[in-house]
């Protein structure tokens, strides 16, 4: 979840850092600090910002040609600046370091019996003064690392400097990301691509187990085993505009409104081929299909919420069993293992930590047949997975996930229509029809978004309050999970999501004239069932908004709102409702005040347990 920048050059390169840690932010938030090589190791760390710690940088006059930044999200110990990165040990290592070491504390007994002592909270001062000791021993800072790294158990990407080896650094990865950016004659490292655009667009991205050597001449890689490892050199399309706000206030709002392009691109594919083929999902993918006799779908948070509107798909076009699992439960339980099953590991970074757990439990347990569904390519998933399918949406800055949720959804329904289509279940014609469909979903989400300036209004009864009900039914319940999601997220309001028939069960009794009730009800198959459940809410003096089509047929009256869209867009319906939930936790939050894009306690990319 923390941001880290690295850098061996022959200019200074701490403007290099800076930059990439302000790109790196979204990761992480509540401290930043840098450390660089200038005879001795010259640190700065500040509580907040970036913007905090450059302006101590700044002040500092901080140059160096080698140097590590790094932008935290705390873990061990609280918000303060002994807790921030780099860490040092003795004046002369200087860690940074994303991740969790879960033997920490039986390394602190061990270390501060070797005469170290702690300044800090985190585990990740045992890192460098475990370093340290092994340089101490007398071996060069590449064999320490990899000494050190040997006794860590956890998950970690770490990059290491030293005084005493003032021309490169050494960096290694297990289970979080961590890559290596090709410059000439300078070269760097980071946890996302977006840190070291403005220098280089050839990467490396290392995998589980690596160490590297990175010098301004060139980079070495170790494996796992010790050996030197080819790794291959990716060209990122990843376009800095994508990473700039340009005319928006906030990058949720940015993402939010690119969602018809995002939609847009990801189904282009399916589009320009005019059917849904296997091929979409990679090579080999009608053989794996054609063994799958269930579905396992694994993810966590906006992510799970996808997988559940999967499961209403699959089962009703593919009549495939499916199970949704939240990912960082799945692999702590006894589970029965189905060589046929299909794995769905759903991720949009590609290194969320507990959906990569769980992937890796499932191929423990010899279920192969894996497919990955994700937004960046060339992530630790996708890698690990038999088949993947990219999602098309660009880059995501805001940590409250928008477009990379409805081109999830794209994705799925493409699986589930494929299936189908492989199970004999789909015919031309039907499939000609959701082809039509998925054509004019962009223009349909365009609609969607052209309802902002009602939700704006809506948004001030919820602004002042301090829970809030959502509702839905059938395949519209996971997006409901998906609004109060996002209201709790960003505003800081609680909120919660049931099943509208649930509501008699209990739920009910939180309803008055103080707890908003949020309905999403499209014109389909449930949707009297739905108006009944809402009679339930009014009876007893709740506030109802209403989200509908525009032939449902709602009449608005004292303490029912109503807001519709254009039309009823079918088996599509969850996707185009996301729109108005996510309209609405943003102008909730912006009349709370909060900080959209970063609010307290989160962070973007979650390769922690």
């Amino acid at each position: 979840m923390c941001g880290i920048v690295g850098a061996v050059a022959s200019r200074n390169v701490v403007p290099i850092l800076i930059e990439g840690l302000s790109r790196l932010e979204y990761r992480g938030y509540d401290s930043a600090g840098v450390a660089v090589l200038d005879g001795t190791i010259k640190r700065v760390r500040a509580v907040g910002r970036v913007a905090e710690m450059q302006n101590k940088a700044n002040a500092e006059h901080l140059t160096g040609q080698v140097g590590i930044g790094h932008t935290r999200w705390a873990t061990h110990g609280g918000v303060t600046e002994s807790n921030a990165h780099p860490h040092v040990s003795r004046g002369d290592i200087a860690v940074v370091h994303n991740g969790i070491i879960e033997n920490h504390d039986e390394q602190r007994t061990r270390l501060k019996l070797l005469g170290y002592v702690f300044e800090s909270q985190t585990d990740t001062e045992v890192i460098a003064h475990l370093i340290h000791y092994y340089t101490a021993q007398g071996k060069d800072l590449l064999a320490a690392v990899k000494s050190a790294v040997a006794e860590l158990t956890g998950a970690f990407a770490i990059s290491v400097i030293s005084v005493k080896t003032p021309d490169y650094m050494v960096c290694a990865r297990l289970g979080c990301p961590l890559l290596i950016g090709l410059g000439e004659g300078e070269n760097f490292i980071a946890s996302d691509v977006s840190a070291v655009l403005s220098v280089t667009r050839n990467v490396i991205y290392l995998e589980d187990g690596d160490v590297a050597e990175i010098k301004r001449e060139g980079v070495t890689i170790f494996d796992r085993d010790g050996l030197v490892a080819t790794r291959q050199v990716h060209k990122s399309d990843v376009s800095l505009a994508s990473m700039e706000l340009g005319p928006y206030s906030h990058f949720m709002q940015k993402e939010i409104h690119e969602q018809p392009r995002a939609v847009t691109d990801t189904i282009e594919a399916i589009i320009d081929d005019n059917r849904f083929s296997p091929a979409l999902f990679g090579d080999g993918a009608e053989a794996v299909f054609d063994q799958v006799d269930s579905v396992l779908i694994l993810a966590a948070g906006t992510s799970y919420y996808a997988g559940l509107t999967a499961k209403y798909w699959l089962e009703s076009l593919a009549e495939i069993p499916v199970n949704v699992e939240i990912a960082s439960e799945y692999r702590y339980r006894k589970s029965v293992p189905n060589p046929k099953q299909l794995i769905v590991t759903i991720s949009q970074s590609g290194e969320t930590l507990d959906t990569m757990e769980a992937l890796k439990h499932a191929k423990s347990l010899g279920q192969t047949l894996t497919l990955a569904i994700c937004n960046v390519q060339e992530s630790a998933i996708p890698r690990a997975s038999k088949l993947v399918l990219y999602t098309r949406a660009g880059a995501e800055i805001g940590v409250a996930s928008t477009k990379a949720f409805t081109t999830q959804l794209i994705a799925l329904f493409t699986l589930a229509v494929t299936l189908a289509k492989q199970r004999a279940l789909l015919s031309p014609v039907q499939e000609q029809t959701y082809l039509g469909e998925l054509r004019h979903l962009p223009g349909s989400i365009q609609h969607a978004l052209n309802l902002e300036p009602q939700i704006r209004e809506w948004a001030k009864a919820f602004a002042h309050k301090h829970h809030a009900l959502f509702l839905g039914r059938g395949m519209h319940y996971p997006i409901a999970l998906e609004g109060a999601l996002k209201l709790k997220e960003i505003s800081y309001i609680h909120a919660e999501a049931y099943p509208a028939g649930e509501l008699k069960h209990g739920p009910l009794a939180l309803v008055d004239e103080d707890m908003p009730v949020v309905v999403i009800a499209p014109n389909d198959t449930l949707l009297e069932k739905v108006k009944s459940n809402m009679q339930e809410v009014r009876a007893r003096g709740g506030e109802l908004f209403v989200f509908a089509d525009a032939d449902s047929h709602f009449t608005e009256s004292e303490g029912v709102h109503v807001i519709r869209t254009p039309r009823h867009v079918g088996i599509l319906s969850p996707i185009l409702h996301t729109i108005p939930v996510q309209l609405l936790a943003y102008h909730a939050a912006l009349l709370k005040g909060t900080d959209v894009d970063k609010p307290r306690n989160l962070a973007k990319s979650v390769t922690v347990e």
